[in-house]
């Protein structure tokens, strides 16, 4: 398995779900004959930059569905230093009245979607959170405790993550399975797809979801097609388990990967740990060969197993 240096990784802005904060422990899985690394859900695109920072990965695809935030994408690496500019100014002129100047924006937003806009929409929201109407319109609140990314930090990211993925990164906004479906054998797709039980919901975390079914159907296909991939998918937190745990019929390998201390549990004043699991393909498993670990579930984690059943 490879070994990460602590090297310094920016993150352009702040996106619940991210993978941020376990990507040191995602990457080692990626096969050292890779070229190009493929995500079909980017969010923000933490796996992406984190290989593109480690030498990974040759060629980068991102794609979400979310076009506005595909269109900030191909802000941040086409023209990071203007974006800076303008986010700047969208961060001074809120002082005033911070959660007004907030909601403003966030209406203007819904009108014109632009790129900037939406990145001060997502430094000041609530934990990171996007939420949609069932219109389709922005509608997270602010987190009225801060003011989101101060912008030279701001700069020194959105520029850092340009410096590494510009040269190598296609950007797209379409269903995942257009993108999948053009893969290559020598590709390897990392997925992070919407979270079960936040897709059909009022909750509308999500631009789209994604049926568990329909989710399985194409990773069957993909399996057949002999591709290489990555799922980020279900896990626990304390003893509640989140989500419904990929078929047997797939073939995957089961990783447990310690996310640490969740987000709510922090401010609930509480010790519970989130445990996240990492299906492999069946191709990537072969692919890999002698570099790859298996994981015996700890004790703590065979008894949470149970949560599954």
């Amino acid at each position: 398995m490879k070994r990460i240096s602590n090297q310094y990784v920016p993150h352009p802005f702040p996106y619940q779900g991210s993978k941020r904060g376990i990507a040191k422990d995602i990457i080692p899985y990626f096969p050292s004959d890779l070229h190009r690394l493929i995500e079909p859900f980017c969010g923000a695109a933490a796996i992406s930059i984190a290989a593109a920072v480690h030498g990974l990965a040759k060629e980068v695809v991102l794609n979400d569905i979310n076009e506005p935030l595909m269109n900030l994408w191909k802000e941040i690496l086409e023209r990071p230093m203007e974006l800076a500019d303008d986010y700047e100014k969208l961060w001074l002129e809120q002082h005033t009245d911070p959660k007004k100047f907030f909601f403003r924006i966030r209406n203007d937003f819904n009108i014109s979607h632009q790129p900037h806009q939406l990145l001060y929409l997502l430094a000041r929201i609530v934990k990171g959170a996007v939420r949609y109407s069932s219109d389709g319109l922005f509608n997270q609140s602010a987190d009225n405790r801060r003011l989101g990314m101060r912008p030279n930090t701001m700069r020194k990211n959105l520029v850092g993550v340009s410096r590494v993925l510009s040269p190598i990164t296609t950007v797209s906004s379409v269903d995942f399975r257009g993108v999948v479906i053009n893969a290559k054998h020598q590709d390897l797709i990392y997925m992070d797809p919407p979270y079960q039980g936040t897709s059909f919901t009022r909750d509308h975390r999500y631009f789209g979801g994604i049926a568990y079914e329909d989710f399985v159907d194409v990773l069957t296909e993909m399996n057949k097609n002999n591709l290489s991939y990555i799922i980020s998918y279900d896990g626990i937190t304390g003893e509640k388990a989140h989500g419904r745990r990929l078929p047997e019929c797939l073939s995957l390998e089961h990783i447990y990967l310690h996310a640490g201390r969740s987000t709510q549990a922090t401010l609930l004043g509480t010790a519970e740990e989130t445990i996240e699991s990492l299906y492999l393909s069946p191709a990537l498993v072969e692919r890999l060969g002698h570099e790859a670990i298996r994981f015996q579930p700890s004790k703590q984690e065979h008894q949470l197993e149970l949560a599954f059943a």
